[in-house]
């Protein structure tokens, strides 16, 4: 499914059986854990003291920057973790000891956008970075591609893996298309790396097995053009393939009980909301997937050995799935509600376990991010205005949890503002749950007020730290994040109720969250600014062209202004109107083709004779999913129309602000317009009445 604005994925970690062992109790508060163990996955001029006096406000930098610790992910064995940090100048791969943090490895990765590690065994690590470009030969234009590199242990050298490899008279590409899977074969670690072949003229999805001690790499399958993803056994076999064509809307899932030949095990036809393959089933024996056919998203599982396919299982729809990274089996699912994350095991003594990590951070959201196959060594992410959003390694045999470090280095715990959970209705009576982070040392009583849509539109804003919201609560504003109709996670009903409401009914959810909230007393309605990216930029000019006179100002993030722009910029990209992304969007819109003028009337380039606020216009370069031209193209029609409105390019960037630079860049000039155009001063209440 396709969505606007989606945050780049962050490596979590999974596990094998062991004993629950004690559990974690008397841990004590952030300030004395942090003792145990300073910041010492940084380099040693970013090393935090033990426990510095606390600024007012954290500066715009701190919230800005790229996560200090991206990513995080311990060896099997846990005797050793890798662990990406670094700061707005460039990147770093580190690989530590476990216990005495001694620092084994350090690789500069600069610039690179780093998407993910995981641990192939414990002698070689796999780095994939991603990067936005054009490939000679290829129609498709500028697209982001994920790239493999492999890291050996023992030699300390950095290996590509793809490149010059040959399928039989075709190239292949040194391009991740999927997710790698680590297995063992005869004892040796091996590597299953979905990437892209030219059997043809044209690239399919195929699978190569690599040996990553001689770096040679053998092709396990390769597709049709038609092809989206395989699924993998432990021992590297091939068991399910699911095939889709676009135009048609033809979905098509395939297994191979033995070593020969697929078998079709069910079809579909799915214009939109087509399915997709999750992986092996629970006994290791079947195959799962997910489907839309009955009007609500199902997991149904295929048994491999009878081909027989399941009434849909309870417990993993809307859910992640967390698996073994030995045998590939299901050893938890995760759901997310407004308050927290909640993780559900599958044995008894592995959520034991975890209630206790739990019961140790009470009141906070607590994620797994890694840990080691027998469980004595976890890290996590513990976020809430306790922590912040902090790293702990939790050690079971010395029955400790060690800070490790804050995700954004500068902000500290006793600067997270408080954030709440709310409910208010929209004008017809529909329900919209909502986040609300209140600024510091203010009563909530007729404050500014940011209103910050998310990107999506089916998407959602997740429990625990958001960096954006953060930065813009340290300067005195309330922020309102509401999950307007059209939003997921909320269930079919309050995603469906969004489809033909784009700039309808899921713009004015948020102005009747402002409504609420003035009615409240909690803000001021003279002192209302929208502000989001993607969606929640088209959110935030439709606020000023659509539903004018609520906001006394607009930011948009790669916003969309033309809507038919967009839909003819998307067939292009996607080789004509005939594929399942175009047909998401025009659901959304409430259109049925491509040239549909009538989406002209909730496109606020046509719309800039209403607005009566400044607007500002930011937009990356190297943008993939929303084209620069949609901020260009509003920018011209403001300033044609006499209208005030600033455009700020960011160099380099992508869709998702990736880079450090201009992710700062991007914050800094948010927050000083904001406080230009709606100063969030007691100074400021006297002089807008």
């Amino acid at each position: 499914m396709a969505v606007l604005w989606l945050d780049a994925a962050r490596s979590t970690g999974t596990v094998a059986a062991g004993d629950p062992g004690a559990a974690m109790t008397g841990l004590g508060a952030r300030h004395r854990l942090r003792l145990a163990l300073a910041m010492l996955v940084l380099p040693p001029s970013q090393v935090l003291a033990a426990d510095p006096p606390a600024p007012v406000a954290a500066p715009l930098r701190a919230y800005g920057q790229t996560p200090t610790i991206e990513s995080i992910e311990l060896s099997p064995d846990g005797s050793k973790y890798a662990v990406v940090t670094g700061d707005a100048a460039g990147r770093q791969v580190q690989i530590r000891d476990t216990f005495s943090n001694t620092l084994v490895n350090l690789t500069q990765a600069g610039p690179v956008k780093v998407r993910d590690l995981q641990w192939i065994g414990e002698d070689y690590l796999l780095l994939t970075t991603s990067t936005a470009t054009s490939v000679a030969g290829l129609t498709s234009g500028k697209r982001e591609w994920f790239v493999p590199a492999l890291f050996d242990y023992k030699a300390k050298r950095w290996n590509g893996l793809l490149n010059g490899v040959n399928t039989g008279d075709a190239d292949a590409m040194n391009v991740v298309s999927g997710e790698p899977v680590a297995t063992t074969i005869d004892g040796k670690p091996m590597l299953v790396l979905p990437g892209i072949s030219f059997p043809t003229n044209q690239g399919v999805v195929t699978l190569f097995r690599i040996n990553p001690a001689s770096r040679q790499a053998k092709v396990l399958e390769a597709g049709n053009t038609s092809t989206q993803a395989y699924v993998v056994t432990p021992d590297a076999r091939v068991v399910a393939r699911a095939d889709y064509t676009g135009r048609t809307g033809k979905w098509t899932l395939f297994v191979r009980p033995g070593n020969y030949g697929w078998d079709k095990v069910y079809e579909e036809t799915a214009l939109v909301d087509s399915p997709s393959l999750r992986g092996l089933g629970r006994d290791g024996k079947s195959v799962l997937f997910e489907t839309h056919a009955s009007g609500e998203w199902q997991t149904r599982e295929v048994t491999l050995a009878t081909k027989a396919v399941s009434p849909p299982i309870e417990g993993l729809d809307d859910a992640r799935i967390v698996r073994d990274p030995a045998t590939r089996a299901i050893v938890a699912t995760v759901n997310a509600d407004m308050d927290a994350l909640t993780y559900n095991f599958v044995d008894p003594a592995d959520q034991r376990l975890w209630n206790g990590v739990r019961k140790a951070f009470d009141g906070e959201s607590v994620s797994l991010l890694s840990w080691s196959a027998d469980r004595k060594v976890i890290f996590v992410e513990v976020e809430g205005k306790k922590n912040g959003s902090s790293l702990f390694r939790i050690d079971r045999n010395r029955k400790t949890a060690d800070f490790i470090g804050s995700r954004y280095l500068g902000v500290e715990a006793e600067q997270t503002a408080e954030r709440q959970v709310i409910h208010y209705k929209a004008a017809d009576g529909f329900d919209i749950p909502a986040y609300l982070t209140l600024p510091k040392g203010r009563s909530a009583k007729s404050l500014p007020l940011i209103v910050l849509p998310h990107g999506g539109p089916a998407a959602r804003d997740m429990p625990g730290f958001d960096w954006w919201s953060q930065a813009l609560a340290s300067r005195g504003y309330a922020v309102l994040q509401p999950q307007f109709r059209g939003s997921d996670g909320f269930g079919e009903a309050h995603l469906a109720a969004g489809y033909g409401q784009w700039g309808r009914k899921m713009q004015t959810d948020l102005s009747d969250g402002v409504r609420q909230l003035a009615k409240d007393g909690t803000i001021d309605p003279k002192r209302v600014c929208i502000a989001g990216a993607s969606y929640g930029g088209y959110a935030a000019l439709a606020g000023v062209t659509l539903d004018p006179g609520v906001y006394r100002c607009a930011v948009a993030v790669a916003g969309v202004a033309d809507l038919g722009r967009m839909l003819r910029w998307e067939r292009e990209q996607h080789d004509g109107s005939g594929n399942e992304t175009v047909r998401y969007w025009r659901r959304f819109m409430g259109v049925t083709a491509n040239d549909d003028s009538s989406v002209d009337a909730w496109s606020p380039v046509f719309k800039v004779g209403a607005v009566t606020a400044p607007v500002l216009l930011i937009h990356g370069k190297d943008d993939t999913v929303v084209a620069y031209e949609q901020s260009r193209i509003m920018a011209d029609a403001m300033r044609k129309a006499g209208k005030s409105v600033e455009l700020v390019t960011l160099a380099g960037e992508d869709h998702w602000l990736s880079r450090g630079p201009t992710r700062i860049q991007m914050l800094e000039a948010t927050v000083a317009f904001l406080e230009k155009h709606n100063p969030p001063g007691l100074a400021a209440i006297a002089a807008t009445h």
